[in-house]
């Protein structure tokens, strides 16, 4: 049988937008993976009646409801109340976990319960309960009228920490079909032209399915099918992602891979090759993406970031009559760059930045979106020119960053680099 969720987040800090809803994305991923379909997320505020209205609404359409927030101590916790309100469920006291929680307080806090913390200790009756080890509010999970309601704390260490501890095998005995997602990644084709290509073979789709998904400054597809075991499913996918291949080709850089500067760092290890930087209008953006990865030592030497035109000259030896006779912006510099962050190093690859971007052009009249990526390897040094237009400053720089991941990966996969 196939189940249906509904995730309703209970607070009215959600609404006003002083936190994010970082909890939904955590359920939504659990959930698909466990073969459940996430077809509607609700926020509702500290608002008994509102409340009760999305839980009226929720049980029509979805068979598992799952609620985060408002089982705390103070006044406007309700979700409890509300939703043995909503479905004729009586609370009960639980001395066991009132006693619990009085020894959360005296262990960890050395200060004695206050006694609005009882209602935490109230569930409702014939419910599963869900302990909470790194917080004081239990959750629980109960069945009535053919819906599972399951009530998870908010804060989302406690949200997570109970989740794998008891919501994901409570609902994993509900399912039997498993969802397998896996993600394409591409760069250097906009989202229009890959649904272009891609169009019709998606609005045929049912099971599995594919759908584009446009990240900043790059596109993703995601392939998903829903099978009894993750085999079966894996085996649906498999002539998908085929097909995928074979209609975008090598703008496609990994399937299941987090970003670009990810696809680098695997290929450099496999390839046992180290990677410096060199730049100038992205501000040391890609050596930031980079070194956040784990183990990023073993492959990223290092890196300069030369944003005036004597640093550039100085650190990493870009000629004067270079910068005099094409300037700071243009691909002489960019090439200049990359062999002099690369020697200076001693990297097997050096990648370069420079461009403007923005908010006016650079003291040359070099318009803004004017970019140049470098890169020296041990055989020779090449350029991709780049011309972003008038965008925001922000977003020529990611996309300049990603250039330079692109320009390094298709190096390493056996690409052409200066163009894509």
């Amino acid at each position: 049988m196939s189940h249906t969720a509904e995730l309703i987040a209970v607070g009215t800090e959600l609404l006003l937008g002083n936190i994010a809803n970082t909890n939904a994305q955590v359920l939504s991923q659990s959930l698909s993976a466990l073969g459940v379909n996430v077809f509607w997320h609700t926020v509702v505020g500290d608002n008994p009646q509102r409340l009760k209205e999305a839980l009226n609404i929720a049980r029509k359409r979805a068979d598992i409801l799952i609620t985060t927030g408002g089982l705390g101590p103070t006044y406007d916790d309700l979700t409890k109340q509300t939703i043995c309100e909503a479905f004729g469920k009586p609370l009960i006291l639980h001395p066991d976990i009132l006693e619990d929680i009085r020894a959360f307080y005296e262990s960890a806090l050395h200060v004695p319960m206050p006694e609005n913390n009882t209602q935490q200790a109230q569930l409702p009756e014939g419910c599963t309960v869900f302990d909470n080890p790194v917080g004081t509010a239990p959750g629980c999970a109960f069945e009535a009228e053919g819906v599972h309601v399951l009530m998870l704390p908010g804060p989302p260490h406690e949200m997570e920490t109970m989740l794998h501890r008891h919501a994901e095998p409570y609902l994993r005995k509900l399912s039997h079909e498993v969802i397998v997602s896996q993600d394409i990644m591409t760069f250097g084709m906009g989202e229009s032209s890959v649904d272009e290509l891609l169009h019709e073979k998606m609005a045929r789709m049912t099971n599995p399915t594919l759908a584009t998904y446009a990240k900043p400054c790059e596109v993703r597809l995601r392939a998903t099918a829903k099978a009894p075991t993750r085999e079966a499913a894996e085996a649906m996918l498999s002539p998908v992602l085929e097909e995928v291949r074979s209609a975008l080709g090598n703008v496609i850089y990994g399937v299941d891979v987090a970003d670009l500067a990810a696809c680098c760092h695997a290929q450099l290890l496999r390839r046992g090759l180290t990677l410096a930087t060199a730049e100038s209008c992205t501000g040391g953006l890609v050596a930031e993406r980079m070194t956040a990865i784990p183990g990023a030592s073993a492959v990223y030497r290092g890196g300069v970031v030369s944003y005036w035109t004597s640093v550039k000259a100085d650190l990493l030896h870009v000629s004067q009559d270079i910068l005099d006779t094409y300037g700071p912006v243009s691909a002489e510099c960019a090439r200049a760059m990359a062999e002099g962050v690369r020697r200076i190093t001693g990297a097997d690859l050096g990648v370069s930045v420079t461009g403007a971007a923005g908010p006016d052009p650079d003291e040359r009249g070099v318009p803004v979106g004017i970019v140049y990526i470098g890169l020296a390897t041990p055989e020779r040094t090449f350029c991709r020119p780049l011309d972003f237009g008038r965008r925001r400053r922000d977003r020529i720089q990611g996309l300049a960053a990603n250039h330079a991941f692109d320009v390094v990966r298709r190096w390493l996969q056996g690409l052409p680099v200066e163009q894509i």
